[in-house]
């Protein structure tokens, strides 16, 4: 036994044995103990979840086919890799749709898939069916009406023709509502009180008979709308009319000008040969110089002057 321990391989076999037990016994008190670098990589591999909005596209023959009733966006919750989850949502490198390559026409419910994404990401989407209504597509060209109010013209002003650009527009959509279409408006919208030629860029209407709005693309959406409105002229005499005269008093009444210009619609101002001033002389008793202001006829929406100057002399009837 002795001669064992002087033996050099049994006193290199002990010293291993210890070491093992040595390394053994400190991992075993020590199970709190990381690297630095674990910290890092616990983080990277932590999950998350977030929710984000997407659009829902549709997989269809749109030559053939037109689709209604999907949302336009569904909600895609995602859950994975916290990195993983980040990127993801900030590049948005998936899409969610419906297919519907082989589906007949009618209304029916269809499940939303998603394509695109990490396998290390679950998902859920919300919501995760859809109602749809798959109709046979048609498209029709048709003119563009205008409407607005004519009573929003200021008074006394005339207004053309209004017209649209383009004309004529595209609509497509559903057969069965294409087919109920009535009209293609344009309303435009006018200030109260409009007193010059107006332009805007129209959204158009696509309505049926009852004047209810359907549910089809047109194309251009928008179209320009013009309303011209003008303002005739006509030079006519003056009419000078006094009235209240004091009997004891004589008058001479003579205007500034004999002639006034009157502004408005041209088919007013035909009517109109002259244009009579009231001249009140009540309380009038020593000469002198007074302004009366018009008042304008039906269809008249101004004169230039406003009023009449007039040079009244008094005197006496006695003398």
């Amino acid at each position: 036994m002795k001669d064992i321990w002087n033996k050099r391989w049994f006193i290199m076999i002990i010293s291993l044995l210890f070491a093992i037990l040595l390394v053994v016994y400190i991992d075993s008190t020590q199970t709190g103990f990381v690297t630095q670098g674990e910290p890092k990589q616990t983080k990277q591999t932590a999950n998350e979840m977030q929710t984000i909005s997407v659009p829902l596209q549709v997989s269809v023959d749109t030559d053939k086919y037109y689709v209604v009733g999907y949302p336009e966006k569904v909600k895609v919750t995602l859950e994975g890799p916290n990195a993983l989850v980040t990127s993801t949502v900030n590049t948005q490198s998936f899409r969610a749709y419906i297919d519907l390559t082989n589906k007949k026409t009618g209304k029916q419910t269809v499940k939303v898939q998603v394509t695109g994404l990490n396998n290390q990401l679950s998902y859920t989407i919300n919501p995760a069916q859809v109602n749809v209504d798959i109709e046979r597509r048609k498209s029709r060209t048709m003119p563009v009406q205008i409407e607005y109010n004519k009573n929003a013209v200021a008074s006394g002003y005339d207004f053309g023709s209004a017209s649209v650009d383009p004309q004529q527009v595209e609509i497509t959509g559903a057969r069965g509502e294409v087919d109920q279409i009535d009209q293609i408006v344009a309303k435009l919208a006018l200030p109260n009180g409009l007193n010059h030629s107006y332009e805007r860029q129209v959204m158009l209407i696509a309505e049926d008979k009852k004047g209810r709005q359907l549910n089809v693309v047109i194309n251009p959406a928008t179209v320009t709308a013009r309303l011209p409105v003008s303002l005739s002229k006509k030079t006519v005499k003056l009419n000078l009319k006094p009235k209240n005269e004091d009997s004891k008093k004589v008058y001479s009444v003579t205007a500034k000008k004999d002639e006034i210009t009157l502004y408005g619609r041209k088919s007013a101002l035909k009517k109109i040969k002259d244009l009579n001033v009231d001249i009140d002389l009540k309380g009038i008793t020593s000469s002198t110089v007074k302004n009366y202001f018009l008042v304008l006829p039906e269809g008249v929406a101004k004169a230039d002057p406003p009023f009449v100057q007039t040079t009244i002399k008094v005197k006496d009837a006695s003398k």
